[in-house]
């Protein structure tokens, strides 16, 4: 497999992954009835995954997005981020696991994408190509007019 098809999936991974975590913790997860005396009818609740996990799903959608804008050494510790950060989507959803609904399973199965996105960035990123040289500093060249320009003779070098 070539190095630009195995960051196109590692960023695939991580996307998906986040996103899915994204969507399933804004959805409703349980639902508390909480009973009132009669004639009242019981309050209804609904919560979500909330707290943690929407904040850790948008750190992986933004991990995601700088696997490829970085390179080497810098891409490898991304990796790790994202692998971390998948473990913990993962582990938040996989607390929500005893709900009656989906969505935290959903959860679980983002976090997982998410992680593997990033082992694949700790395992093979090093190699992967960056954003290309036209976004790096070019060289100085100098011409014998820049020489001129500033006193010397080129005759002489």
């Amino acid at each position: 497999m070539n190095a630009r098809r195995e960051i196109s999936i590692a960023v695939v991974l991580s996307a998906a992954g986040a996103g899915l975590a994204l969507f399933a913790a804004t959805r409703t997860w349980w639902v508390e009835v909480v009973p009132r005396p009669a004639p009242l009818p019981a309050t209804r609740t609904p919560h979500d995954g909330g707290g943690l996990l929407p904040a850790l799903a948008l750190v992986g959608l933004a991990g995601a997005g700088a696997l490829v804008a970085t390179k080497g050494r810098a891409r490898r510790w991304l990796g790790v981020l994202l692998l971390l950060n998948g473990a913990g989507v993962a582990t938040s959803g996989a607390l929500g696991l005893a709900d009656a609904t989906g969505w935290p399973l959903a959860c679980v199965a983002g976090g997982v994408l998410l992680a593997a996105g990033g082992a694949l960035a700790v395992v093979r990123g090093g190699g992967w190509p960056s954003l290309g040289t036209r976004y790096e500093r070019a060289p100085v060249v100098t011409s014998d007019w820049d020489a001129l320009d500033r006193g010397e003779d080129p005759t002489l070098r």
